[in-house]
């Protein structure tokens, strides 16, 4: 393999060279560094590289491999997170200049658990500030830049822009984001990589500057569907905690027999062209493995619940981050200060008659999933748009992700192909609460049959400094 090879390769197999000693891991975490060097001074997807922190951990990881000690399953991984996740002693931005001096006390729990199972942390990835956007851009910080365009500064999507750029720039070997409306599986969608929406409450968020804390979700973004299961296994709560990783090889049992619904094409209103016609073509990849796939009206709790997760997401955005917006400090973005500033004029009687709306949505939706497996979608209604091209008032990124939070469902995106400008389009797999093995299940099928992985072309990506501090 060379360094490329190496540099995309995903973790799964990362982790089985470092464990048979065909890798070393300082030289995969100088691998990685070496890359950060050379081209995020153009993507912009670090805020912070933990460089010397990095190859003090690879050194150690280098250690326990001689002396034969026990190894986890990320075993000297470069892994990056989110600038939202606490790392002691260590600034979560959030991707605000006003969180700049606030230093965290305490490490959160997914970090510990990356640590504890042999992760390497490169550093922290830049984002939307607060986590309150779907495009990706950030007019305080920098918008990163989605590496499948070398002419046009496009967006990566949001909120976890940085993640999602680091990831499919070889930049990292996978990296943790959050999910509150499609925060995750947005920049998946955009930078033509998977993210897992995980079932909210299923991995803690303890430790995590919050959005919403009746939506927020942590979630892995990865090359691969079988590095998202291996995330998940790592990060979830019930894993965590000693429940059995699956052994009878659920990932792999592919999707004959599944009964899969989606919508009439006539519900995926102000949907791109090309978009339509790849999603309409992994529907029938899916028919051709076994699975049925049948049209269906979706209920309207799916594509009428916009206002509802307006007001939900507004008025706990601005409860949990009132201090900061009503403040003097360094400048807000704009955008995220209106955002959150209409959650402050938010009543408390109408916040709890949209809570109130949710929960019978809730149940609509369940009743509904009883006669599917899963259901799918388009991740995103269009591909990457340019800076400026971006209407900030617009909801259309995230109107095909935002119900699956709300609905309090999990759901996987992976790449499903390209449009004619060669931007990745994204599949989008919905499931019950809980039933995270049974979107990986069905994604995994899809990627094992299917040869979107592919990497973006760096060459005309110049450095600009080196980006570690």
């Amino acid at each position: 393999m060379n360094n490329d090879d190496i540099a995309f390769a995903p973790i799964h197999q990362l982790a089985a060279l470092v464990a048979t000693r065909k890798l070393d891991p300082v030289a995969l975490v100088e691998l990685y560094l070496d890359r950060i060097a050379r081209f995020d001074g153009a993507l912009h997807s670090y805020v912070e590289v933990m460089r010397e922190e990095a190859l003090r951990r690879a050194k150690a990881c280098a250690t326990a491999l001689k002396d034969g000690l026990p190894l986890g399953r990320l075993h000297g991984v470069p892994i990056a997170v989110k600038d939202l996740c606490d790392i002691e002693g260590r600034v979560s931005g959030a991707g605000s200049r006003r969180r700049c001096g606030i230093r965290a006390a305490v490490t959160a729990p997914v970090i510990q658990r990356l640590i504890a199972a042999g992760a390497v942390l490169l550093g922290k990835t830049h984002m939307v500030e607060f986590a309150f956007g779907a495009w990706g851009t950030n007019a305080v910080l920098g918008t990163p830049r989605n590496p499948w365009d070398d002419r046009s500064h496009r967006v990566p999507g949001g909120s976890s822009s940085g993640s999602g750029v680091a990831v499919a720039a070889g930049l990292a070997g996978a990296a943790i984001g959050s999910d509150t409306g499609g925060s995750v599986r947005i920049p998946a969608s955009l930078c033509g990589i998977v993210g897992l929406k995980t079932t909210h409450g299923r991995i803690t968020t303890e430790g995590v500057v919050p959005l919403s804390r009746s939506l927020d979700t942590i979630g892995p973004m990865t090359r691969c569907v079988r590095d998202a299961a291996l995330l998940f296994e790592v990060l979830a709560d019930d894993y965590a905690a000693g429940r059995p990783n699956p052994s009878d090889g659920g990932l792999e049992r592919g999707v004959a027999g599944l009964r899969l619904g989606v919508p009439y094409m006539t519900q995926l209103d102000e949907i791109d062209g090309s978009v339509a016609a790849t999603f309409q073509a992994a529907c029938e990849s899916l028919r051709s493995l076994g699975a049925r796939v049948d049209e269906v009206e979706f209920p309207l709790a799916y594509f009428g619940s916009a206002p509802e997760m307006q007001i939900i997401i507004s008025a706990e955005g601005y409860a949990a981050n009132s201090s900061f917006v009503d403040s003097s400090g360094p400048a807000l973005d704009p955008h995220v200060r209106a955002r959150l500033l209409r959650g402050k004029a938010i009543p408390a009687a109408e916040y709890i008659r949209a809570r109130e709306r949710q929960r019978m949505h809730r149940a609509e939706i369940q009743s509904f999933l009883q006669d599917f497996t899963a259901v799918l979608t388009p991740t995103t209604a269009i591909p990457a748009a340019t800076l400026e091209e971006v209407d900030e008032e617009s909801t259309t990124m995230a109107r095909l992700t935002r119900p699956v939070n709300y609905l309090g469902l999990c759901a996987l995106a992976l790449p499903c192909g390209f449009c004619s400008r060669g931007l990745p389009i994204s599949l989008q797999i919905i499931a019950a609460p809980g039933h995270e093995e049974t979107v990986l299940r069905v994604g995994r099928a899809y990627e094992a049959a299917t040869n979107w992985q592919r990497r973006p072309r760096l060459d005309r990506f110049s450095a600009v400094g080196d980006k570690s501090r």
